[in-house]
């Protein structure tokens, strides 16, 4: 199997699947994970560059109402 079958097996699969992973997604289990995940990466951040914090938690923000529910 070729790059160009493997990317197109993924696209059917997507297409097969979309609405299960839009629901999964915006779920509450999604939201819990992703708001760990991203409030420790802004931790991090904040620590690597302090001054920045402000500009972190906006991005912080942004990535977070791409994915869960709130």
């Amino acid at each position: 199997m070729g790059i160009d079958d493997a990317v197109n097996k993924g696209k059917d699969l997507y297409e097969e699947h979309k609405d299960k992973i839009a629901e999964a997604v915006k779920s509450e289990q999604a939201e819990d994970i992703s708001d760990k995940v991203l409030d420790g990466v802004a931790d991090f951040a904040k620590k690597v560059a302090p001054g920045a914090a402000d500009k972190i938690d906006e991005i912080r923000d942004g990535a977070d109402k791409a994915v869960g529910n709130e």
